[in-house]
């Protein structure tokens, strides 16, 4: 039965028109899969799915994923991080006595957050692996929240209070699609992507509408495992608000670049 996945032109430029083709006739492809953005089961058969393609400097592991999760792209990785890479994908754990880092890929999602009456656009970021400090082997465990809260994101206990400003930082949007969320540049200049998407996101009408009427937009973080792949913005809500209940949320407002 043939799948409903997304190939990517990327994609399908580094495995060849005839895998590409294979795959979107069902060959090759599973029909259930655990996404590799979110964690949770997805069905090629039933659900549109991504093909992201993992690329070392010798070899490539093709995992997939909620197309409402990420769009079908290629990720760099390191070769000596491409083990890593695939326990990602599985979900299998690191071997005992540290080995490399997994390659984390920061997954996106948009949503609708009702705050004081108020709608808010929102994008919520779960990585897909714990996140190591730079220059450590990431066995001193997920160093994702400390990092942004270095950076100025702040720890979230109440859903219900609109996060502060996060001076440098924006979300950048562009004729309806999500392209990147930017940071401040560390010597002075352009702000630079802290994630970028490899093919923009579309947003909802309602999102954007609210992202123009605000001109702000409300960036979530949570470690792998803490969110997942909600079908509904209620779920999402739910989830967000137990991320906080554990200490496991921080947050910060980013005005709109774009529209």
């Amino acid at each position: 039965m043939p799948r409903m996945l997304d190939v990517s032109e990327d994609v399908r430029a580094e495995i060849g028109d005839e895998e590409a083709d294979r795959l979107l006739a069902g060959h090759n492809a599973p029909g259930s899969y655990d996404c590799t953005s979110c964690r949770t089961p997805g069905d090629s058969e039933q659900e549109r799915t991504s093909t992201v393609l993992f690329v070392g400097e010798e070899t490539a592991v093709l995992a997939f994923a909620h197309a409402t999760c990420i769009p079908s792209q290629v990720v760099q990785v390191a070769e000596d991080q491409l083990q890593g890479a695939v326990r990602s994908i599985t979900g299998e754990e690191s071997p005992a006595g540290g080995g490399a880092p997994q390659q984390a890929v920061l997954g996106v999602t948009s949503g609708l957050i009702l705050i004081n009456g108020e709608l808010h656009p929102a994008l919520v970021v779960e990585p897909t692996a714990p996140i190591a400090r730079p220059g450590t082997t990431g066995n001193g465990g997920d160093d994702f929240l400390p990092l942004l809260i270095e950076q100025g994101f702040q720890p979230v206990n109440d859903v219900n209070q609109v996060p502060h400003q996060l001076p440098g930082w924006s979300v950048l949007v562009a004729m309806g699609q999500l392209h990147a969320v930017l940071q401040p540049a560390t010597h002075g200049g352009s702000p630079v992507a802290w994630w970028q998407a490899h093919q923009p996101l579309q947003v909802t009408d309602g999102w954007r509408t609210a992202a123009n009427r605000s001109h702000t937009v409300l960036v979530f973080a949570a470690p792998v495992g803490s969110i997942g792949q909600q079908p509904r913005e209620d779920l999402l809500r739910d989830a967000l608000e137990k991320a906080a209940a554990n200490g496991r949320l921080v947050a910060a407002a980013m005005p709109l670049a774009g529209t």
